[in-house]
């Protein structure tokens, strides 16, 4: 004998034979008890043994499962299919609550089988943001597409059951909305062609350091989405830029820098032209007990005398023949100095140049690398290499050039306030003499 002829019998036995309602009461008890078991068998014991097991497991991807509930919603879509093959078991096929079991179950099983997929892409993503692959590529956007045509296939089932249409109608139909789906979804389909793009030319990243002046973003990319691009700046602030911005406008990306392993220093400092001139006897003396110029000088010291002598030229007037310059000497020094700093990335360029002269003085310029792409580091070295610069420039007889100051006006004043005071003193002990 089947359960429902046992269920059937037993209605007839206390009275109740041939009675619809209480059938349905008894199926509908039946369905219940039954869910709240099957319930409390997969949410108390084996999801509890699974998150037992996840997170004592060293796996991060059995972390992830248990983190983003995929096994939960799993259980509860199970459920859903329990109830509409008891309802299928109970009720006959021409039952009038038959429709009403399968439709609610339907939309449940659509919902938490959704909710699943979602949790599955998640856990993909977790996983995948551990690798290279997914920390070079910008995955979330891809990840995040599919949720969303996920949810448009999961919609149109739902309006088709609850209309009573194929979804086939629906689908069809979308053709003659693609106007309008188009206008209420162009951010994301822009942000799926332009994270498209993004990944296959590789042009950004999580944790790339980008400069988008046009957005007053300057810092590094947190997170690569469908739609947004979050950048977190150097002052702690968040930038949000459309995805589909990076790849309609410019943006500048330091990931090179970084993966170079150097750093650009390119810096001047200005030096008063009148403080320019030719090294003196007791210069050059002094000079050569510097250990970075000793060879320097002794090379430069030959060539221009062999130079002078095989020209004849009468180094009697400073304007003849070629000469040692204070500036030309600083120069050589600070090629040296480059050569010699261990933080400076000799297998780069790094050089010592002039620039065109203005009302500002003479640039210096120094161009090199660091060894260290570190912002805290890069801005250490280079503030050492310029407190050394400002330090030496004193031994060259040289002036850093700098616009007069108040306190340069004051000194200014001050002195000719004294030398009128003594100019009226000796006038007043002239009129004394008279």
């Amino acid at each position: 004998m089947s359960i429902k002829a046992h269920l059937q019998h037993w209605l007839d036995r206390i009275g109740l034979e041939h009675n619809e309602q209480a059938y349905m009461i008894a199926v509908l008890l039946i369905i219940l008890l039954t869910s709240l078991v099957t319930h409390w068998l997969l949410h108390r014991v084996i999801l509890r043994f699974l998150r037992i097991s996840a997170k004592t497991s060293r796996h991060p991807w059995a972390q992830s499962l248990y983190r983003r509930k995929l096994f939960t919603r799993l259980a509860l879509t199970l459920q859903g299919f329990l109830i509409f093959a008891l309802a299928r078991f109970f009720l006959e096929k021409d039952a009038p609550e038959l429709p009403v079991f399968e439709m609610l179950t339907y939309l449940w099983v659509l919902l938490f089988g959704l909710l699943a997929f979602f949790s599955l892409l998640d856990t993909l993503e977790d996983i995948t943001a551990t690798t290279e692959t997914g920390r070079r590529f910008p995955l979330r956007g891809l990840f995040q597409s599919f949720k969303l045509i996920g949810f448009i296939v999961v919609l149109i089932f739902s309006i088709s059951l609850l209309i009573g249409k194929s979804p086939v109608i629906l689908f069809s139909g979308l053709g003659a909305m693609t106007a309008i789906l188009l206008l209420v979804f162009k951010d994301p389909i822009l942000g799926l062609v332009a994270g498209i793009q993004l990944s296959a030319n590789k042009m950004l990243r999580l944790g790339d350091w980008v400069e988008m002046p046009k957005y007053g973003a300057d810092g590094e990319v947190t997170d690569i989405n469908l739609t947004t691009v979050k950048v977190r700046n150097w002052d702690k602030t968040i930038t949000t830029i459309p995805t589909y911005a990076l790849i309609s406008d410019s943006f500048k990306n330091w990931r090179g820098m970084s993966e170079s392993g150097g750093r650009r220093i390119k810096r001047a400092i200005h030096i008063d032209a009148t403080s320019v001139r030719f090294l003196n006897g007791e210069d050059i003396i002094r000079l050569r007990k510097a250990q970075l110029l000793s060879g320097y000088i002794e090379q430069k010291l030959t060539e221009i005398d062999q130079h002078n002598r095989e020209k004849n030229i009468d180094i009697g007037s400073i304007t003849n023949g070629r000469r040692l310059t204070n500036l030309g000497t600083f120069r050589a020094y600070l090629t040296a100095y480059l050569k010699a700093n261990q933080y400076i990335h000799q297998d780069m360029t790094h050089m010592v140049r002039h620039l065109s002269p203005g009302a500002e003085g003479i640039p210096i310029e120094i161009y090199a690398f660091t060894n260290n792409t570190a912002w805290l580091a890069y801005e250490n070295i280079q503030a050492d290499i310029f407190d050394h610069v400002f330090a030496v420039l004193p031994e060259f007889d040289l002036r850093a050039y700098q616009s007069p100051t108040g306190y340069d006006i004051q000194a200014v004043g001050l002195g000719l306030q004294t030398a009128l005071t003594g100019f009226s003193k000796q006038e007043n002990n002239l009129h004394k003499r008279d």
